[in-house]
């Protein structure tokens, strides 16, 4: 049957209102597929344009890391407040409830243990089950200047080559050998690496000297990476610097889960990275929750 509306005159076409093209949010992904810039726009808050990452994947290399022994009892509990759950397939499907809404970021590269050359890495989990599993981002380990350095870029530009095609994005994790100078001269060369290559967005680490010029020679966002368990102010310090410095957020691991209030520390984080808060106003922040949390 015809639709018997479009006999009728009187619509309203706007002809003198020219229709918007809006710009992502998101620095260096404008030109991407419509279904990539939606799971980024999952990934990071579209109205700060940063994300809270939690990162539970230690154990792909490391077996149970002090915190993860029980993900079910130590970790879900933290979901909530997380803006993206980063960690393997297998805790993944064993643990989290598929009825979280909660944007996955899966680690697709592995291979090798703390046991011996941690460089020597492949691709480890198939497209398919990314699809599958419905992520929003794949994460690759990238080693520049470890001894299986092509390996690793490799396996990192065969991700975002498949990813393409299906609309999700590769995410580069700068790793750096014991041996390595953690300096912000390293950290140029191997932020800017993975984004000539193709990776969507980069974690990496915070360098108190430097850090704003591997962040503004990088084209695409750049997730501090937490590293080692700090006090709860200096790793609240280290994360408000690095956003000031142009990071789009922040990769957290150790430094929630190995708090003496997870949850606490989570929202102190948030603070700091959503809100602008200060270090010492997010550590009154931690504290207070803290206390309210064991009375």
């Amino acid at each position: 049957m015809p639709d018997v509306d479009e006999m009728k005159e009187g619509k309203k076409y706007y002809t003198d209102v020219p229709q918007k093209t809006e710009g992502f949010f998101l620095k260096g992904s404008n030109s991407l597929d419509w279904g990539m810039k939606n799971r980024l726009a999952r990934i990071f808050n579209p109205e700060t344009g940063r994300t809270v990452m939690l990162a539970i994947d230690h154990g792909y290399f490391q077996g149970p890391t002090t915190g993860l022994e029980r993900i079910d009892i130590n970790i879900l509990p933290l979901i909530p407040y997380a803006d993206t759950l980063m960690l393997t397939r297998g805790i993944l499907r064993s643990i989290v409830s598929p009825s979280t809404i909660k944007p996955i970021v899966l680690r697709v590269s592995g291979g090798t243990s703390i046991l011996s050359e941690l460089s020597n890495e492949e691709i480890a989990v198939d497209i398919e089950e990314s699809i599958r599993l419905n992520v929003c981002a794949m994460a690759v380990q990238v080693f520049i200047g470890g001894e299986y350095e092509r390996q690793s870029i490799i396996n990192m530009t065969k991700m975002v080559d498949i990813g393409n095609r299906y609309g999700i994005p590769t995410l580069a994790v700068t790793a750096v050998g014991t041996d390595m100078a953690r300096d912000a001269r390293y950290f140029r060369l191997a932020t800017r690496i993975c984004a000539e290559l193709g990776a969507h967005y980069i974690k990496s680490y915070y360098i108190e000297d430097g850090f704003e010029t591997v962040t503004a020679s990088c084209p695409v966002p750049i997730v501090m990476a937490g590293g080692k368990k700090l006090p709860e102010l200096d790793a609240l310090t280290m994360a408000y610097n690095a956003i000031q410095q142009g990071a789009s957020g922040v990769d957290m691991g150790r430094n929630i889960f190995q708090s003496d209030s997870p949850v606490s520390m989570l929202q102190a984080v948030r603070a700091v990275v959503h809100n602008n808060e200060t270090p010492q106003k997010a550590l009154d922040l931690y504290n207070t929750l803290k206390n309210q949390e064991s009375a």
